[in-house]
């Protein structure tokens, strides 16, 4: 993933409302990617920006900044598709969903919560728009697409988008919690109590995600929110980073290391020694200030969904928002219908095969009664089976015998 610049003439900045020490969020906040030791290029991307003064930067140095009246804004995506296409869609995820925002949310008169909920969620899905189009347009980009996590921090709230499965966590009190929730196989099977989180690390199938942006038309996106206490730290990271390194680890090291670039710095050396299998990326945000109270007992940290209402537009009403019914496995997206095997897949024979979009259909549910009929099917073909295979050899001998 290549560097994202900034567009070249950013829209006027919004000045912040007149703050008083009693009411200022500070936010420290730093970023940083590497390619890994595997693989030749890097297909993560992330941007940081201050939505109030309209600056948005891939940083080099660690950045102090007000949380003013539009908010504060961290991205980190995570590409697919084989050759450059992953870096394609990741670059896209960004500049488009940065474009976005600056022009319904940044630029409008708008200051509440449910308004920059609703611009994240509308950004999110006309970068899907782009990036499926291009795709299409772009036979040897077919099947391309990316991650997208991100989040807005507006007051002392954190509001968050969900696609994929690069995740977000808070650190307090020297203890890591993840605040997303994957959109992947493994967390499937893991809340349908099939598979325990320490199995799901070791499982081949552990790549398989359910969604990305760009492989299909339609997406549904995780809408969540997060209450900021004083003292808290924002981690966001691709599964380059997640993949390898522990959030126990993470929380030790974002509370022992004061400098977020510091500890974004050894967060990626961590990977990097545990054989850095895939690109990683990180952005650590600390959040400080009398705008916030101190955390208490009685605060919950996880994955609280955000209730969007309708705005009762007729689009809203029409629009089918349901998972498509593919899995990606990353590198190459290779699709995999849920209803099928669940045995490891295939690779495949080409990481530019192009993989055709598929018109979405809801996710099948699968109850137990199909599950204990669909066994029991297996077990009388296998016992039909067991018994041609004894007929054949018995005709067999016979013929011998004759």
């Amino acid at each position: 993933m290549g560097s994202v610049n900034t567009p070249a003439e950013p829209m006027p900045a919004v000045p912040p409302p007149e703050s008083t020490p009693s009411d200022e969020i500070v936010v420290q906040v730093f970023g940083r990617t590497d390619v890994g030791r595997t693989r030749d290029h890097n297909e993560d991307a992330f941007i940081v920006a201050d939505l109030t003064a309209d600056v948005a930067t891939v940083p080099t140095e660690v950045r102090r900044t007000i949380s003013g009246a539009k908010g504060s804004f961290f991205m980190v995506a995570d590409g697919m598709g084989g050759a450059a296409a992953g870096e394609i869609a990741s670059a896209m995820a960004v500049e488009a969903i940065l474009g976005e925002l600056r022009t319904t949310w940044v630029a409008g008169d708008t200051h509440d919560p449910e308004s920059f909920v609703r611009a994240i969620k509308q950004a999110t899905k006309s970068a899907n728009t782009q990036i499926h189009g291009y795709a299409t347009q772009h036979p040897e980009y077919r099947g391309m697409g990316t991650t997208a996590t991100i989040a807005g921090l507006l007051g002392d709230t954190l509001y968050l988008a969900q696609v994929g499965d690069s995740r977000a966590y808070i650190v307090r009190n020297g203890v890591a919690r993840q605040i997303t929730k994957d959109q992947s196989l493994m967390q499937k099977l893991i809340e349908a109590g099939e598979l325990t989180e320490e199995e799901a690390k070791l499982s081949e199938r552990r790549n398989i995600i359910l969604q990305a942006l760009g492989p299909e038309p339609y997406i549904k996106v995780d809408l969540t929110h997060q209450m900021v206490r004083r003292g808290d730290t924002l981690v966001l990271c691709s599964d380059g980073l997640s993949g390898q390194v522990t959030k126990e680890e993470i929380a030790m090291v974002v509370t022992d290391e004061p400098d977020v670039a510091t500890a974004c710095k050894l967060l990626v050396e961590r990977a990097n020694f545990a054989g850095g299998p895939d690109n990683i990326t990180v952005i650590i945000a600390r959040f400080d200030g009398a705008g916030l109270v101190a955390p208490t007992d009685a605060d919950e940290i996880g994955h609280h969904e955000f209730p969007l209402p309708s705005d009762g537009t007729p689009t809203d009403a029409i629009t089918v928002e349901v998972m498509p019914p593919v899995a990606m496995r990353r590198p190459g997206a290779r699709p995999m219908h849920l209803g099928e095997s669940t045995v490891p897949m295939p690779e495949p024979t080409t990481p530019t095969t192009p993989v055709k979009a598929q018109t979405p259909q809801p996710t099948p549910t699968v109850s137990p009664e199909r599950q204990s009929t669909g066994r029991l099917l297996q077990l009388s073909l296998l016992s039909l089976l067991a018994v041609s295979l004894v007929y054949f050899i018995y005709r067999f001998i016979a013929g011998l015998a004759r």
